[in-house]
């Protein structure tokens, strides 16, 4: 069942996202603590494509095209107290569905961005718990719905990974209109079958709003600021991650001793054979007429 948003909540989520890019951290006020206890993000698995290139950043485009997009997150406790100095990390594929730093990706698992760091970025919170992001809406690829990943980290410890979910209607949109997202092919996968996304419910669902420079997505993360995330969670018996992916690749495991944050000395944990075992995830059909409309929008 989808995690239940309080009330308190989808305040703060509008007030996360009430100001432009530039003003987001600048102007953000502390977040008053509410009578009830906030909800906890969910945490799931951090998928095969993490690594640490340490770049302390806002603005992590590096030149990718795409749909402009500011991603606004406010970093509460349990009872909506913000979490000052916390380290935010984020990263995501690009308009293709490549993400940077890995070999053996895109629809015919050729493509390559090895050395690269595109979309990868991190941040301090302010006194509000806030930071503020300049990247593009992401693209998507086999398997999975479009996501941005999310670590926290408090004193060089794991609290929070998770992943932020957008509406599958207006990625529809993005991804038939604007060149970067052409494609050969439809997407496979939607917020609705996506099992990580199932997983994390509305609490991972960012809300979105129009600005004049492009789109802002803003979520409200709540750690438990105790909290130690390990390599497998999220993960379902036997290794496997939610949505059935299998397990992930060799090389993909905990991080060795005295590697902080899976960073791995920055580079890319082990070898990606397209991210996922056998060379891909498993080959899902497109849905086409009526049941692509069904999977894209909420209540059909």
């Amino acid at each position: 069942m989808p995690s239940p948003v309080s009330p308190s909540r989808r305040g703060l989520l509008a007030l996360a996202g009430a100001a432009p890019f530039a003003a987001i951290a600048a102007s953000a006020r502390p977040v008053a603590a509410a009578e009830n206890v906030c909800a906890l993000t969910p945490q799931v698995t951090q998928g095969p494509y993490w690594f640490d290139p340490k770049l302390d950043r806002a603005d992590i485009t590096e030149g990718k095209k795409g749909a402009p997009v500011t991603v606004a997150l406010t970093v509460v406790d349990g009872a909506c107290r913000p979490l000052k100095g916390a380290r935010v990390d984020i990263w995501h594929c690009d308009a293709q569905g490549i993400y940077s730093g890995y070999e053996g990706q895109g629809d015919d698992h050729q493509a390559a961005a090895k050395g690269a760091t595109f979309l990868r970025g991190a941040q301090t919170t302010d006194a509000a718990g806030k930071v503020a992001f300049r990247t593009i809406w992401p693209g998507w690829y086999e398997g999975r719905t479009p996501h941005i990943h999310i670590k926290v980290h408090l004193n060089e410890r794991t609290a929070l990974t998770a992943q932020l979910f957008v509406p599958d209607a207006l990625s529809e949109f993005l991804y038939e209109n604007l060149p970067a997202y052409k494609r050969p092919r439809a997407r496979d996968m939607f917020n609705r079958q996506d099992g990580i996304a199932l997983q994390g419910g509305e609490a991972m669902v960012a809300s979105v709003r129009e600005a004049k420079d492009g789109y802002v997505l803003a979520l409200i993360l709540g750690v438990d600021p105790a909290a130690d995330w390990k390599d497998d969670a999220g993960m379902g018996p036997g290794g496997t991650p939610p949505g059935g992916m299998g397990p992930p690749p060799s090389g993909m495991g905990p991080p060795p001793q005295g590697m902080p944050n899976g960073g791995m000395n920055g580079r890319p944990p082990g070898p990606p054979p397209g991210g996922f075992p056998n060379g891909g995830p498993p080959h899902h059909d497109a849905p086409t007429g009526e049941a692509r409309l069904k999977a894209i929008v909420p209540g059909l």
